[in-house]
């Protein structure tokens, strides 16, 4: 999350490195002049790009530089070469790079942004990464998409849906005479196997007893866990979560719509057990964050490894993300709570108008009820 104002950027004095977030720092020289500097790191090896004094470049130019720097780096380039280099048809990995610095400031989830580059230079890059974006066709795509097809295909279809971005981008910027559709590539391709994935969950009968278990030890990542679990929340929310979201005195939690995946405000009623929770986090907290379950780095979150380790490190063969399964069965199996107001609390997206404006409107105070019935279950010996 940007730590930097427009504002602190004009005032600040002090000598020194000034964070504000994703590599990017402001330098306040000795002498009193500033100055911006990426800091990005690549296979071990870190490296500082200057971006120029914040005389002539803004906060939000460098930002957007900054992006520009780390999308470069990631896709293998080399930053100090590429912004040298004027005109010309850029290779799919330059191309791929210049994609990646423009959408990934609107992308919420940090996973996907690793993955988005990660994906491409693992499939991609070996076979058209040095090819100039006008000379890619559609048998090579198909090649490279062909390898992996039936064996990785989830990754397949992201690898597809990757290249097209780029040479649609690639033709909206006249680098290509001719749009190439994806449909057509993939079109001598196999059928993929049709498969459904579950994230594994725990049996809700089984909770109480771990949740016991859980807080026999006590860290910042077990506390961020049994958040989960406290309001059936999805991991990205509750990592993210940050103190001023929170209304202790309304007991209530509203997460912005750029942290939800359907990209909508979700309120959620805070049970005794979630605002306990909260109370033993307080202990956590750092002056420097407002982040409510802070990572080992310089106020950034949690990260999901974490949260997933102390599964692993328990021999737990479940997901944090399947205790929202475990949740909706206990509502489903064991209480009269209407489906309308279980799905509203797990922010679950509602495809008819109607009921969606019904749901934001009117289930607040049954879902104080239910998660407070939760609270109670999970609290219960067994």
């Amino acid at each position: 999350m940007p730590s930097l104002t427009a504002a602190r950027v004009k005032s600040e004095c002090r000598a020194g490195r000034h964070p504000d977030g994703d590599g990017l720092y402001l330098v306040v020289w000795p002498n009193g002049s500033k100055s911006w500097v990426s800091r990005v790191q690549k296979d071990g090896r870190r490296r500082d790009f200057g971006l120029g004094g914040t005389g002539k470049v803004s906060l939000a130019r460098a930002r957007e530089l900054n992006r520009q720097v780390r999308a470069w780096t990631e896709a293998g380039l080399d930053p100090r070469h590429e912004r040298l280099k004027a005109g010309g048809i850029p290779t799919f990995r330059e191309a791929a790079a210049s994609v990646f610095a423009t959408h990934s400031k609107n992308w919420r989830n940090a996973k996907h942004n690793w993955q988005w580059m990660r994906t491409l230079e693992m499939f991609a890059f070996p076979r058209i990464g040095d090819k100039r974006v006008s000379d890619i066709t559609g048998p090579m795509v198909h090649e490279l998409l062909s390898e992996i097809w039936l064996t990785k295909p989830e990754t397949a279809r992201r690898v597809r849906q990757r290249v097209g971005v780029i040479l649609d981008w690639s033709f909206s910027k006249g680098y290509r005479e001719h749009e190439l559709t994806m449909q057509s590539v993939t079109r001598g391709l196999p059928r993929q196997p049709k498969a459904i994935e579950h994230h594994a969950a725990m049996p809700y009968a089984d909770v109480p007893a771990f949740l016991k278990r859980l807080r026999e030890t006590e860290t910042i990542g077990r506390l961020a866990l049994e958040f989960v679990i406290a309001t059936a929340g999805r991991s990205g929310e509750i990592r993210g979560a940050t103190w001023s979201e929170f209304d202790l005195d309304a007991r209530l939690w509203t997460i912005p719509p750029e942290r939800m995946k359907a990209a909508r405000e979700h309120v959620v009623p805070l049970s005794d057990h979630a605002c306990r929770i909260l109370d033993r986090c307080e202990l956590y907290r750092r002056s420097c964050t407002d982040i409510v379950f802070p990572g080992t780095g310089r106020g950034g979150p949690l990260s999901d490894m974490t949260i997933i380790k102390v599964l692993r490190d328990m021999d737990l063969g479940v997901t944090p993300h399947g205790f929202r399964s475990s949740f909706r069965d206990w509502a489903s199996e064991t209480t009269d709570f209407p489906d309308r107001v279980v799905e509203a609390a797990l922010a679950h997206a509602v495809k008819d108008k109607t009921e969606a404006a019904y749901r934001r409107g009117a289930l607040l105070e049954k879902r104080h009820e239910l998660m407070a019935a939760w609270s109670a279950y999970c609290a219960a010996e067994r």
